[in-house]
């Protein structure tokens, strides 16, 4: 049985998937840390949502946030190639950017900027929302390559539908948004 520590992260380093011995304040491991706690927000989110459809939006982004973390703690891009559900490519942007298009149908036109509220999941999405452009920006400070481009235009799409999403979950609740 293992045990849930090990104590090899105890002098502030730790290893990615290759067995490389990192910082743990190496961009990488920063990037991956963000994308973790996004991907906890979103954990935190569903469980507040009744609607179907935003449920599986959010349980589908919280799989592809875990294998864009393995991506991400995999530099040499030997392991997760071999890994079946760390599998993430352009084609699950095409899928963020076909649930913002659903969504925003329902909405009405975005007119002015909009500060963040609104119902509890509205409100908490927008949280998620501000979370993944910070992810985002710690993405942009690894070291540039397929998976880390691939990993900022993910997160980029990623913060317009959870913005999208805000506004859907507001607007079913009846919630009327805050022009600034």
């Amino acid at each position: 049985m293992s045990r849930i520590y090990t104590r090899t992260g105890d002098s502030g380093e730790t290893a990615l998937f290759d067995g490389t011995r990192v910082s743990k304040a190496d961009p990488r491991v920063e990037a991956c840390g963000d994308v973790d706690e996004l991907g906890s927000w979103l954990g935190l989110v569903r469980r507040s949502i009744d609607a179907a459809d935003l449920a599986e939006i959010l349980d589908a982004a919280q799989r592809d946030l875990f294998a864009l973390g393995a991506l991400l703690a995999d530099p040499q891009h030997r392991i997760s190639p071999r890994i079946e559900k760390a599998a993430i490519g352009p084609d699950a942007v095409v899928r963020l950017e076909g649930w913002i298009d659903r969504l925003d149908a329902e909405l009405p036109p975005l007119r002015r900027f909009i500060l963040s509220g609104g119902s509890e999941v509205g409100a908490s999405l927008h949280i998620a929302r501000a979370v993944c452009r910070r992810a985002e920006r710690r993405i942009v400070s690894v070291e540039p390559d397929a998976v880390r481009d691939l990993a900022v235009t993910y997160t980029n799409r990623l913060s317009d539908l959870l913005f999208t999403m805000a506004r859907a979950a507001n607007h079913r609740a009846g919630v009327p948004e805050t022009e600034w």
